[in-house]
């Protein structure tokens, strides 16, 4: 599901809050520093007096008046950072901190959603689906090879291996998985190794049931389908859990198509997981869909027993 726009609301009251933290920290300091540094203040009272009296000049058309006030400015630059130094303080004390030094808590850079606002979003959409949790269980350190064997092992072991090389390789490959087949068999465990991996290296990854895909896609209002869909298109991996559990109509197909090309456009990775197999894609969804996942996605069969089936009758026996 997308954020609410009280989510939204409170995460720019959480930005604004950093700000004013950000202030508050540097006025403490000047503060301290003019308390400290008499000097120090009075340098900063001759800049500006020196900016007025230069400007003035600049105005009545003075030739000289822009190159003297550089080099007057540079001169008391110097005497600042010569009289912190030897009061013992680093030359940048008094320049603001930020929790994000690339936007300044602002959320944003030249108009776009900066990395930390987008992590910032993703989280709270990983916190509302629970799938925070679910990552902590389901991983490449609880992967196990125990419930295979033959035919059914092979595919699985085949399926990692390359599950491990896309994760290896995202920042220099533009790849696309598709995984199809048994029930319960490790689909979306696999699903959910990737996303890990690639959250802990900071990417930016959002997973979506496919009903939860296209309800969001769908919104509420237009505004929220542009929000959305802009997060949809941008994030480093989309993952769709469950391709075929979703009500299928021509609107939700044209949705969905809309969606892969415009990812595959942008280059940005897409996995995909469906109990389905590639018979029933072609008869669910368009010619179009099944062309792109096929011409365009590494297409992995998983078979095995249901393992969620075979747990909660392991467990029933105890």
């Amino acid at each position: 599901m997308p954020l609410t726009n009280q989510q939204y609301d409170s995460i720019f009251r959480e930005y604004e809050e950093k700000q004013n933290r950000s202030r508050r920290n540097q006025l403490r300091k000047i503060t301290e520093i003019y308390k400290k540094i008499p000097e120090y203040e009075e340098v900063e009272h001759s800049i500006s007096s020196v900016c007025v009296a230069q400007t003035k000049k600049l105005l009545d058309g003075s030739d000289s008046a822009l190159v003297d006030l550089k080099r007057t400015l540079h001169t008391l630059s110097e005497k600042k950072r010569s009289l912190l130094l030897s009061a013992g303080y680093p030359e940048n004390y008094l320049e603001p901190e930020y929790d994000c030094p690339y936007c300044k808590d602002t959320g944003y850079i030249d108009g776009q959603k900066c990395i930390c606002l987008k992590q910032r979003i993703i989280s709270l959409l990983y916190e509302q689906s629970n799938i925070k949790e679910v990552l902590t269980k389901e991983n490449f350190s609880t992967l196990s090879y125990a419930y295979y064997e033959g035919e059914d092992l092979r595919r699985f072991q085949q399926t990692v291996a390359a599950c491990e090389s896309f994760v290896q390789n995202f920042s220099s490959e533009y790849r696309n998985l598709f995984f199809y087949g048994s029930v319960g068999a490790g689909k979306s465990f696999l699903s959910n190794c990737i996303a890990k991996e690639l959250i802990e290296n900071g990417r930016l990854v959002l997973y979506f049931s496919a009903a939860g895909l296209l309800g969001a896609l769908s919104g509420k209002s237009r505004e929220e389908q542009i929000a959305v869909a802009h997060d949809l298109y941008g994030c480093d991996l989309l993952v769709i859990d469950d391709l075929g559990t979703e009500y299928t109509n021509a609107y939700v197909i044209s949705q969905l198509f809309s969606c892969l090309n415009e990812r595959h456009l942008r280059r940005k990775s897409t996995l995909i997981s469906t109990n389905l197999s590639l018979e029933d894609l072609r008869n669910r969804y368009s010619e179009r869909i099944f062309s792109r996942v096929t011409s365009n996605y590494e297409i992995h069969k998983i078979t095995g027993p249901d393992i969620r089936m075979y747990r909660k009758t392991m467990m029933n026996r105890k």
